[in-house]
């Protein structure tokens, strides 16, 4: 079943990937938070990932960004988030992603992210091992101090007004890790200490279409993905740390000792 699902997690990102390659956005819009955008090609997008999907798994419900989830009482379910990082999509900024998952009980059967502006191709199965688009096993850094390591994050979109905002948290690490990044994209930075770019990643006030593909490819990879406490991850929560292992105590502890204002 997990070869079934892998095929047509593939099918919907191609799929998607070929529809917003060239997409150009002309109507941006906000959600709740005006800094929370949305545009005609995340709808589109999510319209287009529903379908194969339905049409390769019929009767699995999807959850999506954009449209919710769908009805369905299938033991498994499929999480996607038709463009992770609309910002940078809406100001033309190639770094945003596809993500697509599948779950059952126990959480990500599959997962598969696909970055077309970028090239950029992760995929993994469960106990299946993560990989990239030609195929190549994906493996995460051998980095062993925070003092050398190249650290990702993220920020809320009510970042002006949550005293969670992670401003503190950020100005800690620029002092002690070796460097750190905002990308704009949470699936990306989880892709990207999966293959060994970044060696940890760390943000809070996720979703779970953010992250039921990525933090499965960082497993497969030989990662670690706790919540920001060093407990078992949860994806409803919003919270998590991914490493590559190696730093993932050092970087909890280092979260811990942050003093906000």
């Amino acid at each position: 079943m997990t070869a079934e699902l892998l095929v047509a997690a593939t099918a919907a990102a191609r799929a998607a990937s070929a529809l917003l390659r060239d997409a150009r956005p002309r109507a941006i819009d906000s959600k709740t938070n005006p800094k929370d955008l949305v545009t005609e090609w995340d709808l589109r997008s999510e319209e287009v990932l529903r379908a194969v999907l339905e049409e390769h798994t019929p009767g699995v419900p999807v959850l999506g960004e954009e449209g919710g989830q769908g009805a369905g009482t299938h033991r498994l379910r499929w999480v996607v988030d038709p463009i992770d990082g609309t910002v940078n999509f809406a100001h033309g900024l190639p770094v945003w992603c596809v993500s697509i998952a599948c779950e059952d009980a126990a959480g990500s059967v599959v997962g598969v992210i696909a970055a077309p502006l970028l090239g950029w191709w992760f995929e993994a199965s469960r106990g299946g091992g993560a990989r990239d688009g030609h195929g190549a096993p994906l493996a995460v850094s051998a980095i062993d101090g925070i003092e050398r390591a190249l650290l990702a994050t993220g920020f809320p979109y009510d970042r002006a007004t949550n005293p969670l905002n992670n401003f503190a948290e950020w100005e800690h690490f620029q002092r002690l890790a070796g460097a750190c990044r905002r990308m704009g994209s949470a699936a990306l930075d989880l892709c990207l200490v999966a293959c060994g770019n970044f060696d940890g990643y760390w943000e809070r006030h996720l979703k779970r279409w953010d992250v039921a593909a990525g933090t499965l490819i960082v497993a497969e990879a030989g990662g670690t993905v706790t919540n920001v406490a060093g407990g078992a991850f949860d994806p409803e929560a919003g919270d998590l740390v991914a490493t590559n292992g190696a730093i993932h105590a050092r970087l909890i502890a280092e979260l811990a000792r942050v003093k906000r204002a």
